[in-house]
């Protein structure tokens, strides 16, 4: 399963939408993507119908550990909600277009608001393991290599050609999340910063962690950016949320090393304090 240059036509994302549209009965307003770990939101969700990936015209399948890999229809805190158990990345092979497909998908069946979560790695000594880091803005290095989803001839049905980025996080939904943060008591270990997106499988060396702080960014992972950048160019507002998972290396003595299963350990320990919020969040979405 090679990265290639496959893109999508409108009328394969119509398809899947149209597919989706016989399979429930309510479509959504809200779109949650949940990251490595954090799948268990998914299962807060009331009247719920729950699709597989693989049973849906053109959608990929998730092949990492901690994602399932279905996506849960319902109602979240009185709000009609798809969940996405499980997302996909760059590094599993998939090209730009098929990581960020079910977002034109949801776009088409109404949803106006994206809620992007991942798990990330701690650069910057603000953030601390534990910590639920708003993102308020984000680096794109794969981006500024080509790996960008818009590459290509635009579709103007989904969006414009050149679309701004410059405010890819709503402020408004950040400023109602933190409220919720303090009337939940999470000020301790609420933050809000910069999240880069490397492409990933491999955790980054010292040297390019230090770049990333030198770059200005507080939190790096491997996913979220591609997902936002679409929704993004078709107009929907988009709240994200790293849970830090780990702090990087950056001293050549150190003996810790990043790896996933400590990644999983942290998300376990801190997804029901997010999936509070995040309920408490899209309750008061308008």
């Amino acid at each position: 399963m090679a990265a290639g240059n496959h893109r999508f036509t409108y009328e394969e994302y119509e398809e899947t939408a149209d597919w989706l549209r016989t399979q429930v009965s309510c479509l959504p307003r809200v779109a949650v993507i949940c990251g490595s770990g954090l799948g268990a939101l998914a299962d807060s969700l009331t009247e719920t119908i729950t699709i597989p990936y693989k049973d849906i015209p053109h959608f990929p399948h998730s092949t990492v550990e901690g994602h399932n890999g279905k996506l849960v229809f319902g109602k979240l805190n009185g709000k009609h909600c798809v969940c996405m158990q499980g997302r996909f990345h760059f590094y599993e092979g998939y090209p730009v277009s098929k990581v960020t497909f079910p977002i034109r998908v949801f776009h088409l069946l109404g949803v106006q608001c994206l809620v992007v979560t991942n798990a990330a790695g701690g650069l910057s000594s603000d953030v601390a393991v534990g910590d639920l880091m708003f993102i308020k803005d984000h680096i794109n290095l794969p981006g500024f290599a080509g790996q960008n989803p818009l590459c290509g001839p635009n579709e103007e049905r989904f969006g414009e050609r050149f679309p701004c980025m410059s405010d890819a996080y709503d402020s408004g939904l950040r400023a109602l999340a933190l409220e919720e943060a303090r009337g939940l008591g999470f000020e301790s270990f609420v933050r809000e910063g910069v999240y880069c997106m490397v492409a990933g499988p491999s955790y980054e060396t010292i040297a390019e962690c230090r770049m990333l702080i030198a770059l200005g960014a507080d939190a790096v992972g491997m996913s979220t950016v591609p997902e936002v950048v679409l929704a993004r160019h078709c107009g929907m507002r988009v709240f994200g949320i790293s849970l830090i998972t780990n702090q990087v290396v950056l001293d050549y003595t150190s003996t810790q090393r990043a790896n996933h299963e400590e990644v999983l350990k942290t998300s376990k320990q801190r997804s029901q304090d997010m999936q509070r919020l995040i309920t408490q969040l899209v309750g008061r979405m308008d």
